[in-house]
């Protein structure tokens, strides 16, 4: 090279040194950031490094994580030395098995800690070119990756062309500008490669190349014939990349695809037909180890003719240039790209996603083949968490339907991704062209008109009208009714990629059944769930079985949650084939019948995957219990970072009944706490809101906020109005989901203010209801509500036994530890001081780690009465706790306060999870805590700031 010596010795210095882990080479086309490149990967093998490359290719823009197969492919012998979870992780993004698609965080840990058991080894270098067309999910991990390198023994280099927008100019990388040749520096590259050079022919080539390196080489075999005729280097003026005369870089690609062009035409068919499969396969560029594309062969020729390389890695082919590959695209002729695309999707007939790309690329008009690869290819990326994309290739597959109704499925099914996507206004336009067909187009016009109109603004009434209508004029028309459906159905209601066949409920009648569900799920109406239950039952087998799971667990769980949680764990064991907007519905059913703590690690790996590029709206319902999963445990400083995220999110999109419910958990977040104006504050906007608009839903937990902010107070007659308002005590509410929920709050109220007889009632309409077998948390309560409520202590003992052992009880956490308060109160009375110590001391202790202020409070003030000095919270003055941390602690300490679990803060500081856990196990007697949950407020007290 010439003129690059800073360059170069910058990348040397880059390669071998410490310092960051990551840059990014910008330049224009043809600037030699590939030249660049290749010398980095050179100075690195030579130094004993491992170096893997990969490519972008518009060829492979949009199909998911491309990119990033390209830098594993190698690697994965050496996945066998990860743990399980990770090796899963890479199997489902790679397609060589079955489970949920992870976030990007999940995936890029696993990246990460595939290439520290690499670099353990060896260093490694990883070498990007042509990074704007890398595939916007591997974009996302690649940068995930890159700002966690440090000075460590992985080091990852990008180039990225300047006049193209690309994924990773928000990543904050450094970077390394690659800038045109000074004017010595390109003469001297002329003179070397071509010396010689009739003078004007040189004055013209370095007038048109503007310092280009690559220009300075192609053009001068050409520019004598110009110069001779008159023209530019191009030979063609205007019609060969624009005018000639003066210095014009942006015409440059331009002309060199001339250039490049002259010599591929010279070429034989059969090898200008090898190249052009490699160019529309994304194939031909050098990568280092590549699965799945395209591999040239018998094209010696146009490799003697200097349009291709060989890579020294793998022994392909490779273009010389990403400008030959696109030439080789331009000039061939539409019925030639059309074969050479109709032999690719012969070639990747086991990639779904592939074989679509290619067969809808040679199709030239309706054909059900295509559009039922492309639908088979949406439904892949959805699953995978590329719902924006289902989007495009679901409307695609609408274009390509060879009949009108098949064109208003696929259009309803690309409506009703998109408006789980979070683009209602994309989802109605899908909408409006097919609704006047009538039958399945009007009914999917319904379904997006009838979650805009939820989402929005909390419709439920126009909502729920819109829908049964739907569902009425389907029946009537004898439309999408079918044979018994398999009890192995697919939750959608039909196997994937093919259309409704006997037997199975149409798609767009299960659509419409589960949005009236979710509607009353939110109006929270008993005669509208009567209603549906008389449609549902006069459908028969019509009705998909996951819409029964969701219709007994969000109707009324008192009644009809019994063997809930066990369908719901038989549905969730078909995770690989679940789209997410039922993996969101199954998991609310599991809250209903508090389960949800089995399946929220799953729902934590997938929401950052379907809020950044799936479906956001079911992301913003996974935000939601994923919250409720962090309330329950006890980790309420991360319930409470959960809940302003969903505020951000929910607001950003307009869904205003989201956020309403998002303002509801925040509500009984601060009511436990004790923050009693701050509950007020939220419980008021929610009513206001949700009053006029009759989502009982939320009304009934603002009654629920209201009961625990009074009990938090001790002002147990406000408590109680609150609670029997839900249900008045000895019954449970039909189709009032908080009227179990409820439950411990009522009977406590209900016995601090002298109700002793209506206490007692409910307790035994609990047992006699059944609830203990509808979910772990109501067997818990049941059982102390019971001890709370006996006549005599013998079975209060009994029951509280049976409470104080349940396995529920290391899942809800507040709830055990107000049965051992209630318990250690009626044995200081009834036993003695000494009878009350332990449950008492057991209370206090979990209020404090949960920071249930008021709790608290209460439960030491019996143990200071059982005749034990309860000590005040902290040991300490905050900011010498936190001066005796080392800063490796303190790190540590932050991150987890972050809400990073120890194997993603071992990646980010370099350590092993366990010795993450080391550090938190020596840091938490310093602070003073016995949890990560109190580690933020720890922190924040010895700072004096509100939280990290």
């Amino acid at each position: 090279m010439v003129g690059r010596g800073r360059e170069q010795a910058l990348l040397a210095a880059f390669v071998t040194e410490s310092g960051p882990g990551a840059l990014l080479l910008r330049g224009e086309t043809g600037v030699g950031k590939s030249a660049l490149l290749d010398h980095a990967a050179a100075h690195a093998a030579d130094a004993g490094h491992l170096v893997l490359r990969a490519a972008g290719a518009e060829a492979e823009s949009a199909l998911p994580f491309a990119g990033l197969h390209q830098f594993l492919h190698p690697l994965l012998p050496r996945a066998a030395g990860l743990d399980a979870a990770h090796r899963a992780v890479f199997d489902v993004v790679l397609g060589r098995g079955d489970g949920a698609p992870p976030s990007v965080m999940s995936l890029g840990i696993a990246v990460l800690d595939l290439l520290s058991l690499t670099g353990s080894e060896r260093p490694v270098l990883l070498v990007l070119d042509d990074g704007q067309w890398v595939d916007a999910a591997s974009t996302d991990v690649l940068g995930f990756v890159a700002r966690r390198l440090t000075a460590g023994p992985v080091r990852l280099l990008v180039g990225v062309r300047s006049e193209v927008a690309s994924g990773f100019d928000a990543a904050a990388l450094a970077e390394l500008p690659v800038a045109a040749l000074p004017d010595g520096d390109a003469e001297r590259l002329l003179d070397r490669r071509h010396p010689g050079l009739d003078p004007g022919v040189r004055r013209l080539v370095l007038d048109q190349a503007c310092g280009n390196p690559l220009a300075l080489l192609e053009l001068p075999p050409y520019a004598g014939a110009a110069h001779r005729s008159g023209g530019g280097p191009g030979g063609g003026g205007a019609a060969a990349g624009g005018p000639a005369t003066g210095p014009h870089p942006a015409g440059l690609p331009r002309r060199l695809q001339h250039v490049f062009g002259t010599r591929i035409e010279r070429l034989d068919d059969a090898v200008r037909e090898e190249l052009l499969r490699a160019a529309l396969d994304g194939a031909g560029t050098r990568s280092g180890g590549r699965a799945a594309r395209y591999r040239m062969r018998d094209v010696d020729e146009a490799a003697a003719c200097g349009l291709l390389d060989v890579d020294p890695v793998s022994g392909d082919f490779v273009f010389r240039h990403p400008l030959v590959r696109s030439t080789v695209v331009q000039l061939a002729t539409p019925g030639r790209r059309r074969a050479a695309h109709r032999e690719l999707a012969r070639v990747h007939g086991d990639d779904v996603e592939r074989r679509a790309t290619h067969l809808a690329a040679a199709a030239q008009g309706p054909d059900e083949q295509v559009a039922a690869a492309l639908e088979t290819a949406a439904e892949s990326a959805t699953r995978r968490g590329g719902a924006l994309a289902a989007v495009a290739w679901l409307t695609r597959a609408a274009e390509f339907s060879e009949d009108r109704d098949g064109r208003a499925r696929r259009l309803g099914d690309a409506a009703f991704v998109a408006g789980h996507s979070a683009l209602l206004d994309q989802a109605r336009r899908l909408t409006d062209g097919a609704a006047s067909s009538g039958g399945a187009a009007s009914a999917a016009a319904t379904v997006t008109s009838a979650y805009t109109a939820l989402y929005e603004d909390g419709d439920v009434r126009s909502a729920r009208l819109q829908v049964v209508a739907a569902i009425g004029r389907i029946r009537a028309a004898g439309r999408g009714w079918a044979e018994p459906a398999s009890a192995t159905e697919t939750p959608g209601g039909r196997p994937a990629g093919h259309p409704p066949e006997p037997g199975q409920p149409a798609e767009v009648l299960t659509r419409l059944v589960n949005l009236l569900l979710a509607v009353n799920q939110y109006a929270a109406d008993p005669a509208a769930w009567e209603a549906a239950h008389r449609l549902l039952a006069s459908m028969g087998p019509l009705v998909a079985p996951v819409s029964l799971i969701y219709r007994d667990a969000w109707s009324d769980v008192v009644r009809h949650g019994a063997g809930v949680h066990e369908r719901v764990e038989r549905a969730f064991a078909d995770l690989p084939r679940l789209e997410p907007w039922d993996v969101t519905r199954l998991a609310v059913a599991a809250y209903h019948v508090d389960t949800l703590h089995h399946y929220g690690p799953l729902l934590r790996r997938t929401v950052d995957r379907e809020v950044e590029t799936g479906a956001v709206a079911n992301g913003m319902t996974m935000l939601h219990l994923v919250m409720l999963d962090q309330l329950a445990a006890g980790a309420w400083d991360e319930a409470e970072r959960t809940g302003h995220r969903v505020l951000e999110l929910t607001t950003a999109h307009g869904f205003a009944l989201f956020a309403h419910h998002g303002r509801a958990y925040l509500a009984l977040l601060a009511a436990l706490r004790g923050q009693s104006r701050r509950a007020a504050e939220l419980q008021a906007a929610v009513g206001h809101w949700a009053r006029p608009r009759g989502v009982g839903f939320l009304l009934q937990i603002a009654d629920a906020v209201g009961a625990a902010a009074a009990l938090s107070d001790g002002d147990y007659e406000s408590a109680y109005r609150y609670a029997a308002g839900i249900t008045a005590p000895g019954t449970f509410a039909p189709c009032a989901h908080q009227a179990s929920r409820t439950l411990l709050d009522l009977v406590e109220a209900a016995l601090h203010t002298g109700r002793a007889e209506q206490a007692r009632r409910h307790a035994l309409a609990a047992r006699d209801t059944g609830l203990p077998a509808v979910s772990p948390r109501l067997a818990l309560v049941t059982h102390g509500v019971l001890s709370m409520t006996a006549p005599d202590d013998a079975e209060a003992e009994r029951e509280f036994a049976l409470a104080d052992a349940h396995p529920a009880g290391a899942h809800f956490p507040f709830e055990l530890a107000r049965i051992r308060l209630a318990h250690g109160v009626r044995l200081r009375r009834t036993g003695g001081p000494r009878a009350a110590r332990h449950p008492l001391t057991l209370a206090a202790e979990s209020f404090e780690r949960l920071g249930a202020a008021g709790w608290a409070e209460r439960a030491r003030a019996e143990l200071r009465a059982s005749g034990v000095p309860a000590p005040e919270p902290g040991p300490g003055p905050a900011a010498a706790r936190l001066a005796t941390l080392t800063w490796q602690e303190r790190r540590i300490g932050e991150l987890a306060a972050g809400g990073l679990t120890n194997k993603e803060i071992g990646a980010v500081v370099r350590l092993s999870p366990r010795t993450v856990g080391s550090h938190l196990y020596r840091l938490f007697p310093k602070l003073g805590i016995t949890s990560r949950a109190a580690l933020r407020d720890a922190l924040a007290e010895g700072t004096g700031r509100d939280g990290p």
